[in-house]
Parts: C-alpha cells; sequence; structure tokens
C-alpha cells in the first residue's frame, strides 16, 4: 500500500520504462502479486503488468511499450525482456523481492545479481520473507547497502490460529490413511505437500481412485494445467491440491482450512512456509503431518526450529509398527530473547556534558524519510 500511494504521486512512466520491480520465484506467486496489486490499485492512475516464462514472450514486451508502473516478474523472463530492450530501469525507484529465501536459495543468485547491475543505484531495496536462515539473512545482506530490519513476528515462528499435530504412520500406509482422514471428517479445500513430483502426481492419482477429486501441481506440469488446477481448487471444483513445496508458492487462499504434510520436508524453514498457507486473515487452520519413523531427523528439526513439541495423534488401524521417536526437552532450544544493545565504551557526546543542552535531538525516521535518503540498499 505505501508503495502504490507513493507512485501515485509521481510522474508517469515513459516508453518501455517501470518504476516499481518485484522479483517473485514462481509463476504462480509472480499472478498472485498481479492480481493483489490490480485489487488494492483499481482506484488508482497506476499501470501494472505481470511476466513470467512458460507463456509467448510477445503479448508481455506489447505490454511494456507504453511503460507500466509496476512489474511484476520472474527473474529469468525478466532478463529476456531486458536483452531485448522491451523492460528499461532508467525510471526505476524501488526494487522487492518477494519470498526472498527462496529467491536465494533456488540458484536465482546468479540472475539477480545480472539484474541488480541494469539497476539504477539510487534506489529502495525491500526483501520479504516468512523465514531468513543465517546463511540466507548474510547472502541477502551483501546485495544491499546498510539494510534495517524489521520482524513482525519472532524468526521463523508459526502462527498461533493455526492448530498443529503429526499421525505417526507407517510409510506404507499414509496414502489410506490420508483417504481415511479426508473422507471421516469431510475435509475441503485440502492442500498437500509432497517432497517430489512423482509423489504428487502418485497421490493425487490414488486419491481419484477413491472418488476424491484431486489435482497435482509441479515444476513438470505445463503453466496452462497449473493455472487450470489452481483455478478449478479455488473454485471447489477440485478437494485436493497435492503441490511441491517451490510450485505452492503463490497459493493464496484466504480461509484455506487444511493443509497436510504428506512428507515432511528436508529443510525445516520450508514447514513454516508451508503451514503459512492456513490460518490467514484471522482465519483457523489445521496442520496435520503424517511422520514415519524414518523422518524422526526431519521431525526434530522442525520441532527445534519452531521452538514446539508437535502433538502425536495415533489413528486405530494405523498405529505404526515402528514408533516415531520423542524429541527430548532438552534437544528444544530456549526461547528466542531480544538481543541486548552494545554501548560502545567512549562513545562520543553531543555537548559538553550529559546534561547539556546542545545534544542531539533524536528525529523519529518515517518510511518516506528512508525512502529519500536510500541509497543503493
Amino acid at each position: 500500500m505505501p508503495i502504490l500511494q507513493l507512485l501515485s504521486k509521481g510522474e508517469p512512466t515513459k516508453s518501455n520504462q517501470v518504476r516499481t520491480l518485484i522479483l517473485t520465484p514462481t509463476r504462480e506467486l509472480a499472478a498472485q502479486v498481479q492480481d493483489s496489486v490490480a485489487t488494492y490499485g483499481k482506484h488508482l492512475p497506476l499501470k501494472s503488468a505481470v511476466v513470467f516464462g512458460g507463456v509467448k514472450i510477445n503479448p508481455q514486451m506489447k505490454k511494456l511499450r507504453g511503460g507500466v508502473d509496476i512489474l511484476v516478474a520472474t527473474p529469468g523472463r525478466l532478463l529476456d525482456l531486458h536483452s531485448q530492450n522491451a523492460v528499461k530501469f532508467d525510471q526505476l525507484e524501488i526494487i522487492v523481492f518477494d519470498e526472498a529465501d527462496r529467491m536465494l536459495d533456488m540458484g536465482f543468485l546468479p540472475d539477480i545479481k545480472r539484474i541488480l547491475k541494469t539497476l539504477p543505484p539510487k534506489r529502495q531495496t525491500l526483501m520479504f520473507s516468512a523465514t531468513f536462515s543465517d546463511e540466507i539473512r548474510k547472502l541477502a545482506k551483501s546485495l544491499v547497502r546498510n539494510p534495517v530490519e524489521i520482524s513482525t513476528t519472532p524468526r521463523n515462528t508459526t502462527v498461533k490460529s493455526v492448530k498443529q499435530w503429526i499421525h505417526p504412520v507407517d510409510k506404507s500406509k499414509k496414502q489410506a490413511l490420508l483417504t481415511k482422514l479426508i473422507k471421516d471428517h469431510s475435509w475441503y479445500q485440502v492442500l498437500v505437500f509432497s517432497r517430489t513430483k512423482h509423489g504428487a502426481n502418485r497421490i493425487a492419482t490414488q486419491l481419484g481412485k477413491k472418488g476424491i477429486t484431486a489435482a497435482a501441481i509441479h515444476g513438470n506440469k505445463s503453466q496452462g494445467a497449473r493455472t487450470r488446477a489452481l483455478a478449478d481448487f479455488k473454485a471447489g471444483k477440485v478437494n485436493v491440491l497435492v503441490a511441491t513445496d517451490i510450485a505452492a508458492r503463490g497459493i493464496d487462499i484466504v480461509e484455506l482450512p487444511h493443509v497436510v504434510n504428506f512428507d515432511l520436508p528436508n529443510v525445516p524453514e520450508d514447514y513454516v512456509h508451508r503451514i503459512g498457507r492456513t490460518g490467514r486473515a484471522g482465519s483457523k487452520g489445521e496442520a496435520i503431518s503424517l511422520v514415519s519413523a524414518d523422518e524422526a531427523k526431519q521431525l526434530f528439526d522442525i520441532e527445534r526450529l519452531i521452538q514446539n513439541k508437535l502433538d502425536r495423534i495415533m489413528v486405530d488401524d494405523f498405529v505404526p509398527d515402528h514408533d516415531v521417536p520423542e524429541s527430548l526437552k532438552n534437544q528444544l532450544p530456549p526461547k528466542n530473547k531480544k538481543p541486548k544493545k552494545n554501548k560502545p565504551r567512549n562513545k562520543p557526546r553531543y555537548g559538553k556534558d550529559s546534561n547539556s543542552k546542545d545534544k542531539k535531538p533524536n528525529k523519529k525516521r518515517s518510511f518516506w524519510d528512508s525512502k529519500k535518503k536510500s541509497k543503493s540498499k
């Protein structure tokens, strides 16, 4: 919203120019962001466009000819358009990285560095993400200058409106348990996560054989197939959507009630992203994980990250032959505390002494002050 307000007061864009660039790691997320821009800015005199791969490039070039105030893009297609002089950044004021941790963790770093070299040095750089590992944080800070970090919630935490638990189950019985849970509880709009593309296809096919409408989305699906599957899921034509972690970015359904981890992710931060699909905008949600004994390490890593031990709930007829071990309390780290500020010794003071009237006055910085003063953040 602040970006829309700022752009509405500025100069109109020239041919092929862009004033704000929003980069996303996936096509689905790019389309979702563009929908939000169009919704929130529908009463403002602003032009926006979205560009990504997997579709013809000529219609996208045509949209950019008159210039746009906001361009939402995936890195690869953006570089293709820039190499053909279809997009220029002389008027660029702001660049935004959405899902910044995934952008830097999915091999986009070379493309990001190439894009940053094409941008004017005087700009504002914003990075948003639900999680930031120390490694990704260090990498992100190498791309900007003197960044200010703002945390709306403690690092890597999950929202309280999402109820979380696990069902210990043998790996061979996960499919049958998933089918039972959906049917017995009359679940609707269920988002199921699979660790692999092949697994996503298999889960959706088996659910279909049991009379449960399901579709799979992943990187091997065409853009058209992914778009249709997501649209059918939102419209209620498909009851279950099975997705891989990357393909699920961009799924934004306000009242999505259920998220199921058919497989636990290898990267614990992905668990936070997964269950963040439910419990949005004040709605309640449920995150259920089907966990086999060979996933104990992933489970412990997740519990250590979120600093919470997940409840174990056994299901009749699905009690596992191989138990999922309990994580020990001493394996969980203490709750994060706000770090104390280290006051440097011999810090210079303004005025002659601590009671001097010549002290430098405190000045609160606003969003617009940081916008005006930022240089190549």
